[in-house]
């Protein structure tokens, strides 16, 4: 597949952010090898807003990993921006994801005994250059909730304070897998809103992990994963907001 086809010509004029080029994942599970990625080929511009889409073990969860700098390819190589990523030591690699990197899981991995504030904060005590924990939050629409607890919180805004505290650092790219996967169908919407506003307000490229092909409206562009490789790339002509989802 190549690469550049089906760029979105609103970041055609943008730099290429990510790069990868022949991208393979090998597991040895036992006495067997699981290919996770086979030959992905792949250039993801500044700002846009990508969606993942694809069945469990097609590769969606493996390929961010490796551009969030959390695993090396098997073979093949993944550029960010000047940094390459695919023989950098372990000591460059925690530099880029603490200086380049947000990210959101399915699960939201806060800690209990400290307020929503101190959260985002632990955060900003390694940034180079991050915002006030109480904008981040504002951005999320908790600014209300600052010295609240987790357990005071519900599941979506525990989720949001996850994404305050992915941004916090002012991240030039935000990587969420299945950010909703653990939510409703209401609080889902809530928490794609706050990543589309990220994304659209900072000009933060965002790429989300789902399994839920009505997401894939919102992205700039949809790549299909299975089988370790994608598919097919998507464009939407005419992306439409969170609140126009349905599922």
């Amino acid at each position: 597949m190549d690469p550049h086809q089906d760029m979105n010509p609103s970041a055609e004029a943008s730099h290429t952010v990510f790069t990868a080029r022949d991208l393979c994942k090998t597991y040895q599970m036992g006495e067997v090898q699981v290919k996770a990625l086979q030959d992905v080929d792949l250039d993801i511009r500044r700002g846009e807003f990508i969606v993942l889409l694809g069945p469990s073990g097609s590769g969606k969860s493996t390929l961010l990993n490796i551009l969030g700098g959390l695993d090396r390819p098997s073979s093949g190589s993944a550029r960010f921006a000047e940094h390459e990523l695919t023989g950098a030591s372990d000591a460059d690699l925690t530099r880029y994801r603490r200086e380049h990197v947000g990210f959101v899981f399915q699960f939201y991995n806060l800690i209990p005994s400290l307020t929503v504030r101190e959260n985002v904060e632990l955060v900003t005590d390694i940034a180079n250059n991050p915002m006030p924990a109480a904008e981040a939050l504002r951005m999320v629409g908790l600014e209300e909730r600052l010295d609240h607890f987790p357990s005071q919180l519900s599941g979506g805004e525990q989720q949001r304070v996850a994404i305050a505290r992915a941004i916090v650092k002012r991240p030039e790219v935000l990587l969420c897998d299945e950010p909703t996967g653990a939510l409703d169908y209401v609080t889902g919407k809530l928490v794609l809103e706050v990543i589309e506003r990220i994304n659209r307000e900072l000009g933060t490229t965002a790429i989300v992990i789902t399994h839920n092909a009505a997401i894939a409206g919102m992205a700039d562009r949809v790549l299909h994963l299975g089988g370790g490789r994608i598919q097919k790339i998507d464009v939407n002509a005419h992306k439409i907001s969170p609140s126009e989802l349905s599922w």
